[in-house]
């Protein structure tokens, strides 16, 4: 675990300077700046708007008496894209962005439960339902 978080702290910053070089020394500096502040700010405006309408579903589940469960892992998929879009660089942006689109954000939540429920049947992932 700590050599991935290592390797995500290091590489990802490594490999984002190397992009913004070989973009900037393609397109110049200016242009390379003003892209990765432009997908900054597009990001973060569809952000706020899928926040805002993943808050009104659940909501909206609450007050039928349902719970948000999918609606909760939206949100939680949204603000790590927000996280992720105020981190400068391009490939953090692409992956923000990914993650904000509904499309994408739906097949990467389907990998991320079939993931996990793969896990909890090896018996990597142990649930304790007695509560």
């Amino acid at each position: 675990m700590v050599l991935r978080l290592f390797l995500l702290f290091t590489l990802i910053p490594v490999i984002e300077l190397w992009l913004l070089i070989k973009i900037g020394s393609f397109m110049g500096p200016i242009a390379a700046i003003a892209l990765v502040i432009g997908t900054g700010i597009a990001g973060a405006s569809l952000a706020k708007i899928q926040g805002l309408q993943t808050v009104a579903k659940i909501k909206e589940c609450m007050d039928r008496g349902m719970a948000p469960t999918e609606e909760l892992i939206d949100a939680l998929m949204i603000l790590i894209a927000g996280i992720v879009l105020v981190t400068p660089g391009l490939l953090t942006d692409c992956a923000g962005i990914l993650l904000l689109v509904p499309t994408s954000r739906y097949r990467i939540k389907s990998w991320a439960k079939e993931a996990f429920n793969k896990r909890i049947a090896n018996g990597n992932i142990h649930i304790n339902r007695n509560f």
